[in-house]
């Protein structure tokens, strides 16, 4: 359980890392039809980001009925930690509100359509499974964004704590290099405040990766790994699975944004 064994996994995924980092879909991120693609897409992995912290909750933490102690007492308090702060933030407003919620403000407020994650959310609050929700797309969720989600999916199924842990970690919203907040600055600059919320959710997201939530993600591999050299191997493995997806789904959205800027009525038919 060193600083090494968290290297090993991050110099394992550092060319993977490198091509999200510097892919070309920000250079095509440069006016707010493109914006709202992107978001349309990113929300997704927004709310699959909330899929893997819930399932690390309730393998860590006490949620049944009947309460009684779980076994690792540092990752219970990290992952409950974490929990605190992604679910129950404070919005630009100074109101409480998960970070998915203040996406879907800050799409909202550039006209980005919400049907479809609101479609595949209300499906889950009507009973239907995280199975039935993947496996069969009850949802009817476009390709890429399906495909993304499943990975993880994937990897919460396996019930290997440790995984499911580094693929939280590893594939982290702290893969948005600061150029692209310098970009939604620009644009919320030129465009008169329209992504002031998307501003504040980045900001507000990269502090809490930094400062927070990404040392204490870190910390709790460490505690789930041990000195167990199989585990760190398999927190390898899924930490390269989950940044595979990402690499595709960035892909998947450039390909979408640039069909949109070289048919610009598209955007406009949908909007009508």
């Amino acid at each position: 359980m060193t600083d090494f064994d968290i290297l090993s996994v991050k110099t394992a995924i550092s060319d993977t890392r490198k091509k999200l980092l510097q892919h070309p879909i920000y250079q095509d991120l440069n006016d707010l039809p493109s914006m709202r693609i992107f978001m349309e897409h990113h929300v997704f992995a927004v709310w699959d980001f909330m899929l893997l912290l819930k399932a690390l909750q309730r393998k860590l933490t006490s949620v049944d009925e009947v309460w009684v102690p779980t076994e690792n007492r540092v990752a219970r308090r990290l992952i409950n930690e974490i929990v605190w702060g992604e679910e129950s933030d404070l919005d630009i407003n100074g109101q409480p509100s998960s970070h998915y919620e203040m996406y879907l403000d800050a799409m909202k407020q550039i006209g980005a359509d919400v049907r479809s994650v609101n479609h595949l959310v209300q499906k889950a609050s009507e009973g239907h499974s995280l199975k039935s929700l993947m496996k069969y797309n009850v949802a009817e969720i476009e390709s890429s964004r399906l495909n993304f989600v499943r990975v993880s999916y994937e990897i919460i199924k396996e019930g290997k704590l440790h995984a499911i842990a580094a693929a939280f970690t590893f594939g982290r919203e702290d893969l948005i290099p600061d150029l692209f907040t310098e970009i939604v600055r620009d644009l919320n600059d030129r465009f008169q405040g329209e992504l002031s919320a998307f501003v504040y959710y980045l900001e507000r997201h990269i502090e809490l990766d930094a400062d927070e939530h990404g040392p204490m993600a870190e910390q709790m591999i460490r505690e789930l790994c041990g000195n167990d050299q199989q585990k760190w191997e398999e927190a390898k493995q899924a930490s390269q699975k989950a940044l595979d997806a990402r690499l595709q789904f960035w892909d998947a959205i450039h390909a979408a944004i640039r069909q949109q800027k070289q048919n610009p009525e598209l955007e406009s038919a949908l909007l009508a």
